[in-house]
């Protein structure tokens, strides 16, 4: 596994796209903080940045990256290597790949400008980000011989969580405004991580505030530390239910 897994992370670091998407993460990242006189905005606008690029970068780039490494896994596969430990190493190196990417363009100015909790918590929660939309991608990519197909799929995952999901929150929020609803649309949170990210960075930069009766009810369910907690562990699971899926589907699928 350390071989496979070293091959491919250098295969992907050497990635034009990889390098651009640091280099445009960086350049985003550099013109928030310097075109905002307070450091909070400055997190706010990378924030709103990072939950739109990272998941949609993350996923298709991790889709087309599986479909144009057929030749090779159908290589390893003819070898006496485990499936599980093919995908396992192809997964860990992308993910580690996007996650390196990540920290390296957003990271230095984050840490740079604002405090070291609000950089801690936007870092993990994008470099979360980047792995379950990695995981996502494997999923689409197994599912479908068809690179064609398997693309769309990842890109209405992506429309579906980073835009669809809360207009159907916020549709549900609205007719049943007359209902004590709030609790069930925290719930709701948890189905999108892209929202429970979103949740955890708005609290650390305490702007629950300007949320009104909502904002205190994700302050009770996610501002202490059990909440943060249950918090990344659903964001954990995000990573391990998809994945398991993919490898499973992978270790029966006919090359």
């Amino acid at each position: 596994m350390p071989g496979i897994l070293k091959y491919i992370a250098l295969d992907i670091l050497k990635n034009k796209i990889v390098i651009a998407y640091t280099i445009m993460l960086a350049l985003f990242s550099w013109s928030a903080f310097g075109l905002e006189d307070n450091a909070s905005k400055g997190a706010l606008t990378v924030l709103n940045i990072v939950l739109l690029t990272v998941p949609l970068v993350s996923v298709l780039f991790t889709t087309i990256y599986v479909y144009n490494s057929n030749e090779f896994i159908e290589l390893l596969v003819s070898h006496p290597v485990k499936r599980s430990m093919i995908w396992k190493s192809l997964f860990a190196g992308l993910s580690a790949s996007l996650v390196l990417a990540y920290l390296l363009g957003a990271g230095i100015p984050l840490v740079l400008f604002t405090d070291p909790g609000t950089a801690a918590v936007m870092l993990i929660s994008g470099s979360f980000l980047s792995v379950i939309f990695a995981a996502l991608a494997f999923l689409a990519a197994v599912l479908t011989r068809d690179k064609a197909k398997g693309i769309g799929v990842s890109i209405m995952l992506w429309l579906y969580f980073a835009l669809l999901f809360d207009g159907l929150v916020l549709f549900l929020f609205f007719q049943f405004s007359d209902y004590p609803v709030e609790k069930l649309v925290v719930m709701l949170s948890a189905l999108s991580p892209i929202d429970l990210s979103r949740i955890l960075v708005l609290l650390h930069l305490d702007v629950s505030a300007m949320m009104g009766y909502t904002g205190a009810i994700f302050k009770t369910y996610f501002g202490s530390a059990w909440g943060l907690l249950m918090s990344f562990c659903l964001l954990l699971l995000w990573i391990w239910i998809p994945f398991s899926l993919s490898l499973r589907k992978f270790i029966k699928k006919d090359l």
